[in-house]
């Protein structure tokens, strides 16, 4: 009988490491298309160019509606990308920040892209509730990898890049955002060449 007690907690960590890995192998690489019922595949990172950047906009990702989009059509753009999540609160305290500014500096000055680490029917409800006025994506937590090739090795929420026209990153942000420094920085970056 003690034989058995001592090995139950090692055995319950061992299986439940297992499902967490299994968890993670299938977030890293699909994400749900609920307009089709399809599985839409999340590219691998293993096969996408090293540079975050052009990772990103290598990726095909769902919208709240289940659609699925092609990130590359903001190639050349200034974009500030913002890793969130539903459950993270200065996430959510930020978002309405980041709408109005989307809405004052238009698409055209800087094109405002939220990466929901979170399950589609979570940012479903959450941009349903909310009206995010700029477009906004989910990945769940194959979006974590992504963040992480942009610095953020800790993977913690919220998180922001900055990105100039020329697919350069301008500058990271761990935390909740200052969005008038935030301003400060988008007016310094420099057109596409």
């Amino acid at each position: 009988m003690r034989a058995i007690l001592k090995r139950g907690p090692v055995v319950a960590i061992i299986v439940g490491l297992t499902f967490v890995g299994i968890g993670l192998g299938v977030g890293l690489y699909t994400s749900s298309d609920v307009s089709n019922g399809q599985l839409a595949t999340l590219t691998s990172t293993s096969q996408l160019p090293k540079n975050p950047v052009e990772t990103l906009l290598a990726q095909r990702m769902a919208t709240p509606d289940g659609t699925i989009q092609s990130l590359a059509q903001w190639k050349g753009r200034k974009i500030v990308v913002n890793f969130w999540a539903t459950w993270c609160a200065p996430c959510v305290e930020e978002m309405p920040a980041l709408s109005a500014m989307q809405q004052a500096l238009t698409p055209e000055v800087v094109q405002i892209l939220g990466i929901g680490i979170d399950t589609p029917a979570n940012i479903a409800a959450f941009s349903t509730r909310y009206g995010i006025a700029y477009p906004v994506f989910s990945t769940g937590i194959a979006g974590t990898e992504l963040m992480r090739q942009f610095g953020n090795t800790g993977g913690g929420l919220p998180y922001s890049v900055l990105i100039d026209g020329n697919g350069k990153i301008v500058r990271t942000y761990l935390g909740k955002l200052d969005i008038d420094a935030l301003r400060r920085d988008i007016v310094t970056l420099a057109p596409a060449m």
